[in-house]
């Protein structure tokens, strides 16, 4: 009621068949395996039992949200789907379906999850490695996240699906936004700052193409310890992500911009929130770890002591 109030529609997420690690640890009986360094990360594809359960999950979402979307996920399946090679279930079910490689039985697994959405009378949304899965178009959102893989964007855009575009680079904002920062994650010395963000996607292509339907700020949560800390990373990005969906690119101007922002800022303050002050040189370092005490059990696995270059 409280988002629905504020015109925000609360779309859920259930990751499948990777990033199962958590669902795993309660429910072993599911497992798929994983690996070394992501263990127990997959749902078992070979087990008829899985769809079941995952179906009745599926069942329970879409009673307790007011939305007829469901996302379920299918990233990096890869991390943990060698584990199937040895699973004798999945050896029998690429026997019984004529399977002849691990992305096949991915393919298959989302096929009939998302045929499990489908009777829900709700839409599938996935991340671009969907793709492969030939999934209904009409029925299905696919989100590109992958920076580095443009094609998957071309192979969806050209089979017909419609996308949301939400690359790692620029619209992670998990991502540090200011080269002084050394918490958060970065990309090959790259960051998501302020007018990185506020000038993707750089053409009018896509403000053309129907089947874009919109930009997507992604605040992955390994490196955000306390609201402080997520409220630093979100604003005044957020307001970035916002101007970079509304405003075609022959209407963006830095200034114009800039100037909103400064006037955001004092909204922020007003309210609360811990933001991140651009404009204040002084701020970035003293202000990057808002409380210590909350910190002093936390390890940022992607932290790194590289001065970063500005980007272009």
């Amino acid at each position: 009621a409280y988002a629905a109030q504020r015109n925000i529609e609360i779309i859920p997420e259930i990751d499948m068949p990777g990033h199962a690690t958590a669902a795993n640890k309660a429910y072993p009986q599911y497992s798929g395996g994983g690996t070394a360094a992501y263990p127990e990360f997959t749902f078992n594809p070979g087990r008829e039992e899985t769809y079941g359960y995952l179906t009745d999950i599926l069942k329970e979402v879409r009673s307790l949200f007011k939305t007829d979307k469901i996302h379920f996920g299918a990233d990096e399946v890869s991390f943990g789907a060698k584990a199937w090679e040895t699973n004798e279930q999945v050896k029998q079910l690429m026997d019984k379906h004529h399977l002849k490689d691990i992305l096949e039985v991915e393919n298959y697994f989302l096929k009939r999850m998302a045929d499990s959405i489908y009777k829900l009378d709700a839409k599938v949304l996935a991340w671009d490695e969907a793709l492969s899965a030939k999934l209904d178009k009409d029925k299905t959102m696919l989100f590109w996240w992958r920076h580095d893989k443009p094609q998957q964007l071309e192979k969806a855009l050209s089979n017909g699906y419609s996308v949301i575009l939400c690359p790692r680079l620029p619209l992670y904002l998990d991502f540090v936004q200011d080269a002084d920062h050394k918490l958060g994650r970065k990309w090959t010395g790259k960051f998501n700052g302020l007018l990185t963000i506020y000038h993707f996607p750089g053409t009018e292509a896509f403000a053309k193409n129907p089947q874009v339907k919109g930009l997507q700020g992604n605040l992955w949560t390994e490196t955000i310890y306390n609201d402080k800390r997520l409220d630093f990373m979100l604003f005044p990005r957020i307001a970035a992500v916002a101007a970079a969906a509304w405003t075609i690119q022959e209407n963006k101007n830095d200034e114009i911009f800039l100037k909103l922002v400064k006037n955001d800022l004092k909204l922020y303050k007003k309210q609360g929130i811990y933001y991140f002050d651009p404009f204040n040189e002084e701020l970035p370092k003293k202000l990057e770890n808002p409380d210590e005490k909350d910190k002093k059990d936390y390890i940022d696995p992607f932290a790194t002591e590289t001065k970063l270059e500005k980007p272009n």
